[in-house]
């Protein structure tokens, strides 16, 4: 018998995951501040709740895809002690240290807890473009892995229920890193009369091109060897980011966006690293803790 699942908020992304839950075939709870939001889902077969502790008697799993890691306590506390003994997974972006105080609120309650960070906007759940990554509970995540696998491809790493959402940050800040330069970019060309669109033509392609030098710089990170040949050095692109700021400023764009980079690679410079290879900017990133 297919244990039944409940899943508590209603936004894009809940919808979308209750939704992929139903098509299934597997019996469905859904509940939502804002009932209205769960009437296409009760339509469709799904059992409507009319409170969240409705929502979460019985022995069915709990999927909580809320507003924020605040969301989450102001739903849970309140039926926390119905709750002992059930498995709580957690898809509401946080922060890792979030992530690490649900799960301790969770264990203080012997409740089960599994942290999941989504990687895939609302379109491509349950698609081949979706990945969801995991940590926490171990047992959690072999127990419900079909109930996983309907959302997208699932990866475990660990049972530090923050892992999971430190992966999704981490990868998040490259992604955001990525459009403001390409909007930068198209705010250069912009000045001169150029569409958005059309830029974004010539721009994609040598960008995902370049995410193939992310191996590279990732062998010389872990090894933390600077200086090997081949590599571009602090002096070079010192050099490089210069003009490019000085391209933006004559073309009127403001440079809030490539600074911060061009001082980072500039105190390194500084410190007398300038003959050693750009990836050594990892070193005055990651940590405020570490010296350079």
């Amino acid at each position: 018998m297919t244990t039944s699942t409940t899943l508590l908020g209603m936004g894009a992304m809940g919808s979308v995951l209750a939704t992929a839950v139903l098509n299934a075939g597997r019996p469905t709870v859904v509940w939502n501040r804002t009932p209205h939001r769960a009437e296409a889902l009760g339509e469709r077969g799904a059992t409507v709740a009319d409170s969240v502790a409705e929502a979460v008697a019985g022995e069915r799993v709990i999927v909580v895809c809320l507003f924020d890691h605040q969301s989450v306590h102001h739903v849970l506390d309140p039926v926390a002690a119905g709750l002992s003994g059930r498995t709580v997974i957690n898809l509401t972006t946080t922060t890792p240290n979030q992530s690490r105080e649900v799960a301790a609120w969770a264990a203080e309650r012997g409740i089960t807890y599994l942290d999941g960070a989504l990687m895939a906007v609302p379109q491509l759940i349950g698609g081949p473009g979706s990945a969801i990554l995991y940590s926490g509970s171990a047992a959690a995540f072999e127990e419900n892995r079909a109930l996983l696998e309907l959302w997208g491809e699932s990866s475990y790493f660990g049972p530090d229920a923050g892992m999971a959402s430190l992966y999704d940050m981490a990868i998040l800040v490259g992604m955001y890193a990525m459009f403001a330069g390409f909007i930068h970019g198209a705010a250069m060309v912009g000045s001169e009369g150029v569409s958005a669109t059309e830029f974004a033509a010539r721009a994609a392609p040598f960008l995902a091109a370049m995410t193939g030098g992310f191996a590279g710089f990732a062998a010389t990170i872990d090894a933390g060897s600077y200086a090997g040949e081949g590599q571009q050095s602090l002096e070079f692109t010192g050099t490089a980011l210069a003009l490019l700021v000085q391209a933006s400023t004559d073309q009127g764009v403001n440079v809030e966006v490539l600074k911060p980079v061009y001082d980072i690679v500039r105190r390194q410079i500084a410190a007398g690293f300038g003959k050693q290879g750009t990836a050594r900017i990892f070193e005055a990133l990651r940590s405020t803790r570490s010296t350079w």
